[in-house]
């Protein structure tokens, strides 16, 4: 059991008789009464958010998940194919699984898979990966004295800002989490 004291993004609960994965949550004092808590989150069968709000102190039973690590290899429409890097095996995730992960998944990256009761329901991303600059505009020198941005296409289509001297080509490394862009790679 998990009380709202120690749930985190990304933890999955059980709800209901549903797996929900928490994506936001937060908590709220109010005037009167007691503290509560109002959640986001991904039902991770069905693909599909809710907001809940709970009182303070409520628990919740977390899912036992089973982890291990696979590689991404490409992607065809919807489906993402993935080999386990133990026992070679090879098979295809529906992008409604992995939800915001598309965005930053490269060729060739290792993540974790999470599968509860022997099926998958969603990958583990790194805290950043790099990637590759699809496409931008070019900045010019001079535009501005503070430290302006531009937006960029990543090799994924994931868009994100980056600063002017970013280049088409360049490779750097994105916050998973948020999706800013952190440094050059």
């Amino acid at each position: 059991m998990i009380s709202t004291g120690e749930i985190k993004r990304g933890i999955t609960v059980e709800i209901d008789g549903q797996l929900y994965q928490i994506m936001e949550f937060q908590h709220i004092k109010m005037g009167r009464g007691s503290a509560q808590v109002r959640m986001k989150l991904r039902n991770v069968r069905k693909g599909d958010t809710i907001e809940k709000t709970v009182q303070a102190g409520e628990r919740f039973q977390r899912a036992r998940l089973d982890h291990r690590t696979v590689q991404f290899m490409y992607t065809d429409g919807t489906l993402y194919h993935f080999m386990d890097t133990k026992t070679y095996e090879q098979f295809a995730l529906d992008d409604r699984v992995l939800g915001d992960a598309t965005n930053y998944l490269v060729t060739n990256m290792e993540v974790t898979l999470d599968e509860y009761q022997g099926d998958p329901i969603g990958v583990e991303m790194p805290a950043s990966v790099v990637m590759t600059v699809a496409d931008t505009s070019v900045g010019l020198k001079g535009d501005t004295a503070t430290g302006a941005t531009k937006p960029a296409t990543m090799e994924s289509g994931l868009k994100v800002n980056v600063p002017l001297f970013v280049n088409r080509g360049d490779k750097i490394k994105v916050d998973t989490r948020t999706g800013d862009y952190l440094e050059r790679a």
